[in-house]
């Protein structure tokens, strides 16, 4: 890594449809625009490529990594721009009945600096009819992952997966600086949490978030919530979309991070810990945590 200087970090909002050439149009489109307005990172949301919940249709779309034209011409962007892009994820084949949800960050010169398939699976009963199961079609990961980026480490994590805040803090103690958080979050769950789940995962481990989102009415007719968000180690917003595709930015100090860690240094202050029933009997111990 060089020094850790300021850079403009974009979030690009989709509205992903049902099959992936016009997402790719859009994504492209978007992209460009945000390093036209000066984007040295870009991350797009959750499932870039298709927003497809019946399973034969999605699985009729659906390609094997290395075939994937989403990934290719992604890939051949980021070198034409010369950026760092971090493709929010992409719904890719991982075996005849099984699809994968996988980030990738791509750098400068098109190559894959990492991949993370989303550990966390939404299944979900909302309660307002709305029902999901993530897990029906997709195999969960089970390796979390950190790569470096020119300005510091970043941590891969997908939508859902903001609810395990365990995760964050490992990755957060594993160096990270930057957390991204690509996501297609209901219109009902982001109106609850979104900003608070955000902002907390930002202020307890005092990093930057980055957090992509779908947003509005899709093709499926599923609602998606929007609200791109970008926020400091501190808790504060630095910059919000609404509901319609576009992007926003921010510019990033990664010195901030040492800053809000210096104030609050809660990272050096975790401790091992055992928890214990107290209507078990004396002595009876279980779940050994880390705070």
């Amino acid at each position: 890594m060089t020094e850790a200087v300021p850079f403009n970090a974009a979030l690009v909002q989709m509205r992903s449809g049902l099959t992936p050439e016009p997402n790719l149009e859009q994504g492209t489109r978007l992209i460009r625009e945000a390093v036209k307005a000066g984007a040295d990172y870009v991350l797009t949301p959750e499932v870039s490529n298709m927003m497809q919940l019946n399973r034969e249709a999605l699985f009729a779309q659906l390609a094997e990594q290395d075939d994937d034209l989403s990934l290719k011409a992604y890939r051949e962007l980021a070198r034409e721009l010369n950026i760092h892009l971090h493709i929010g994820s992409l719904a890719l084949r991982a075996s005849p009945d099984r699809a994968v949800n996988r980030s990738f960050l791509i750098g400068p010169d098109g190559a894959i600096l990492a991949s993370y398939d989303k550990i966390h699976m939404f299944d979900i009963d909302l309660g307002n009819g709305e029902s999901y199961r993530e897990s029906a079609n997709y195999q969960p990961g089970e390796t979390a992952v950190i790569s470096d980026l020119p300005w510091g480490r970043i941590g891969l994590t997908i939508c859902y997966d903001v609810r395990f805040p365990a995760l964050y803090r490992a990755l957060a103690e594993s160096g990270a600086s930057f957390l991204a958080v690509p996501a297609a979050f209901t219109k009902p769950t982001g109106e609850a949490h979104w900003h608070v789940l955000l902002r907390a995962r930002a202020i307890e481990n005092g990093c930057f978030v980055f957090a992509a989102a779908q947003g509005g009415l899709h093709e499926n007719k599923r609602e998606t919530f929007g609200h791109s968000l970008i926020i400091d180690p501190w808790g504060k917003v630095l910059a919000e979309g609404g509901i319609e595709p576009g992007f926003v930015m921010a510019r990033i100090d990664p010195a901030e991070v040492t800053k809000a860690r210096g104030k609050i240094p809660s990272l050096q202050h975790g401790r091992r810990f055992t928890v214990a029933d107290a209507n078990a009997g004396p002595g009876h111990l279980h779940l050994v945590r880390q705070s």
